[in-house]
């Protein structure tokens, strides 16, 4: 643990094989974490707010070079806005706790609506102008996290149904683009003129990909993989652990002539 801290980001995530699957183990690292936390931080009260109190890594952990040292320089504090919500922004900064702090720069982190936001947003249409939205209203429903049914040569790069935010995110994409490139070759060589994901098939992966998520820490709070950060949202684990065995999947599908995919 101790080399994974000086190693630093994920590090801390695969220091047990089981950790992500196994809370005792799981809290042998936090417990670890937090004692790091509070050695570097030397006010008490903030170095307590910094503590993770969820499973560890069942949200994006805080973990990157001089973060938690930064909070001991005499410029910077911590507001807890969970017990001290922001009430308002006035002509000097911004009030929460019925206290004003001064800024003269305010950086908004609002509207992370991750997975499925940015595709949305495109108001792409299927078979019969059919929205995606209207598709995707009870959660993403998609194949391999690659095609959606009722839309013909539609495919979606890293997003839900996919590892995408759980492994490295240029590995990911690199291999979906490499599998959608030969799918497109292939339907060249073929005739085909369209490929599109059944529904069955993509039903089935959506429940294979929460059956998956279920055996491990990550739904265990509410975090954007879930969607609980934006309101309304349908609570779905979206992103698939497991990257290995996803990639394989993958190539299977290929191999076996793309069942689960329509060619017409």
């Amino acid at each position: 643990m101790e080399r994974a801290w000086e190693v630093g980001g994920f590090a801390l995530l695969s220091v047990f094989t089981d950790q992500i699957l196994d809370p005792a183990a799981n809290d042998y690292v936090a417990d670890f974490v937090r004692e790091k936390i509070r050695e570097v931080v030397h006010d008490p009260a903030t170095a307590e707010l910094l503590c993770p109190t969820q499973l560890f890594g069942c949200k994006r952990i805080c973990l990157e070079s001089g973060y938690y040292e930064a909070f001991n320089l005499p410029h910077v504090g911590l507001v807890d806005v969970s017990a001290a919500p922001l009430e308002r922004v006035s002509e000097r900064g911004l009030v929460t706790g019925g206290r004003e702090y001064a800024a003269d720069v305010i950086v908004l982190a609002t509207g992370f609506d991750a997975m499925t936001g940015s595709v949305l947003k495109v108001d792409l249409r299927g078979r019969g102008g059919r929205p995606l939205g209207d598709v995707w209203g009870a959660g993403p429903l998609n194949y391999l996290g690659l095609g959606v049914p009722g839309f013909p040569n539609l495919f979606v790069l890293t997003g839900p149904g996919s590892p995408s935010v759980l492994t490295n995110m240029f590995m990911a994409i690199e291999q979906h683009v490499e599998w959608i490139a030969d799918a497109l070759v292939m339907a060249r060589h073929h005739g085909t003129a369209t490929m599109e994901a059944e529904l069955d098939a993509a039903e089935a992966w959506v429940a294979h990909v929460n059956l998956i998520a279920s055996y491990t820490i990550f739904p265990s709070c509410n975090s954007w993989y879930l969607g609980a950060n934006v309101p309304g949202k349908p609570r779905v684990f979206m992103p698939l652990p497991g990257w290995p065995a996803y990639v394989e999947r993958c190539r299977e599908v290929a191999a076996s002539g793309y069942p689960g995919f329509r060619l017409t």
